[in-house]
């Protein structure tokens, strides 16, 4: 019961005036930039984040949620009307909602999302609201040398289990080790890695490298691979309350639930993130569909099963981030800076000593929930001209804001140019299949790894073994184990089934080219004449 108090009193922050504005923003904002084509989340929580900084901390974060749920909705509008999904789990979002939206279905597949990701919403952050707080309890009895196993399960999942390739992911992992020991050595005093540049000396701050990953980055990358022109969207053609038919109901509702109940819990651990979570609602949906030829052609269950999954783990995610402090995706490693901003550390006593502050962010999810779908459903035609917005508007807009929000971290110039080399950094590394995701919870993570290994050191006496003796570290080390074994296997399902529907794909171009390529023939029109006439 004191729970559903203090979430009430949550809900009686949540709904003061400013901060429904704020939420309201938040929302807007966060959908109309996370439509932009090639921009995913992670991207719009680190592009607006400068945003947030002359709010107080429940302002900012109400807002910063609301610019996180917003983004989640707003790549499933990009993945369905321009086939670009801004992440990989929006992928078979955008194979199965294009191809809906080429069969002039585009109302239907939005529509479809939109009430999958609110309902996955809803129903993940009850969750959220259920389970955090028992875990946050849980967590006040780990010690150091818990705290380490936990860290150290979080750089080997996410380093192995992101991106296409262990190697390159663990590659990026120590990227990010490496610079978050850069500074000055908080027991010694020295300068690690400093290079003798004295702006080095306090360490590189993790909005920049956010910033520089995935906006500049990210924008270099996508700009380099776009051609010029305009961008061909699918028009969405009608309203979705006509479009949604009875038998498009009947056939969402139940991967809508499956889902959610599948994408929270998976959510929740760092084996995967929404990746693996949308894989195997897609390879649900598609083993229990009684319309399995469907697949690959534009299946109704493809849409609202896999995004349904993809927004019930964007919600799993901020379990293990507020009450452990740990994050297991990019985005939430970003979130993680919003809060450290404002000199506020997620983690068990987060619920004992910001009470006000976390009910009323749970709360404002419930809130910004309802907002968005509000905002989705009759405004879809008004996103889908946010997509005509030419691209060297849109790329020379993301990288101004970029620059100005690098500047506005601390007024200092060099840190324009530091977030230019992080950018450059983040192009090769996307050039080169090498994942970004991993680089920035290395850094986030590794100093804090590296103080809670000193602690558990000195509390033993030096004695490596105790990191391995304690019963919750054994357990978490058990578990790394079969992790990483079932995300790999995970992984290699899941490239079978991508290449399965690539084949599936090329040979359908190959059957239409070919057709195309005999109504072109030399003659063939001549011939098809003759036959006519003589059959007559």
């Amino acid at each position: 019961m004191d729970n559903i108090s203090l979430l009430l009193e949550g809900f009686a922050t949540a709904f003061q005036p400013q901060y429904l504005l704020f939420a309201f923003l938040g929302v807007l904002v966060g959908t109309a930039v996370g439509v932009l084509p090639g921009i995913g989340p992670a991207m719009t929580v680190a592009l607006l984040l400068p945003l947030t900084y002359t709010l107080d901390p429940t302002a900012a974060l109400i807002t910063f949620a609301g610019i996180y749920y917003g983004g989640m909705y707003g790549g499933s509008t990009t993945s369905i009307l321009l086939n670009t999904p801004g992440e990989s789990a929006s992928i078979i979002t955008a194979i199965e909602g294009n191809k809906m939206a080429r069969m002039g279905r585009a109302a239907t597949a939005l529509a479809t999302a939109a009430i999958g990701s609110f309902i996955a919403g809803t129903i993940a952050t009850i969750g959220l609201t259920l389970l955090a707080p028992v875990l946050a309890k849980f967590a006040v009895s780990l010690g150091p040398a818990d705290y380490v196993a936990l860290i150290v399960v979080a750089f080997i999942t996410v380093g192995a289990l992101l991106g296409s390739s262990v190697s390159r992911g663990m590659a990026s992992l120590g990227v990010g080790l490496f610079i978050g020991l850069i500074g000055t050595d908080l027991l010694s005093g020295q300068a690690r890695y400093t290079m003798g540049l004295l702006p080095l000396a306090d360490g590189i701050d993790v909005v920049l490298v956010a910033v520089g990953l995935f906006a500049v980055g990210e924008t270099l990358y996508v700009a380099a691979r776009l051609r010029h022109g305009t961008i061909p969207v699918t028009p969405v053609g009608g309203s979705w309350r006509r479009s949604m038919k009875r038998e498009d109901w009947k056939r969402s509702w139940a991967p809508w639930l499956r889902g959610t109940v599948i994408g929270f819990p998976i959510g929740t651990i760092p084996a995967g993130g929404a990746d693996v979570a949308t894989f195997l609602s897609y390879a649900a949906e598609k083993k229990l569909s009684k319309h399995k030829k469907e697949f690959g052609h534009g299946a109704i269950e493809g849409v609202a099963g896999p995004e349904s999954a993809n927004n019930a783990a964007a919600a799993g995610v901020l379990v293990p981030l507020l009450t452990l402090g740990l994050p297991t995706t990019a985005t939430a490693a970003i979130i993680l800076t919003a809060f450290q901003s404002y000199g506020i550390q997620p983690g068990p006593r987060l619920f004992e000593s910001q009470p006000a502050l976390v009910w009323a962010l749970i709360a404002s999810l419930y809130i910004g929930n309802v907002m968005l779908i509000v905002l989705n459903l009759p405004l879809v035609g008004m996103w889908a001209k946010v997509l005509r917005i030419p691209r060297p508007y849109l790329y020379a807009g993301i990288m101004t804001f970029a620059a100005l929000g690098a500047y506005a971290v601390s007024f200092q110039t060099v840190d324009v140019f530091i977030l230019l080399v992080i950018g450059v950094l983040g192009f090769f590394m996307r050039r080169y299949g090498y994942p970004v995701a991993p680089l920035v919870v290395g850094m986030i993570l590794g100093p804090m790894g590296e103080e809670y290994l000193r602690k558990a050191l000195q509390q033993s006496q030096g004695d490596v073994a105790s990191l391995f003796l304690h019963p919750f570290a054994a357990v978490a080390y058990s578990v790394l184990a079969v992790l990483i074994v079932g995300g790999l296997w995970l992984k290699r399902r899941r490239s079978r089934y991508e290449a399965a529907m690539e084949r599936a794909l090329t040979s359908e171009i190959a059957v239409v080219a070919a057709a195309e390529t005999a109504d072109l023939l030399p003659g063939h029109d001549a011939q098809h004449e003759l036959g006519r006439r003589d059959g007559r």
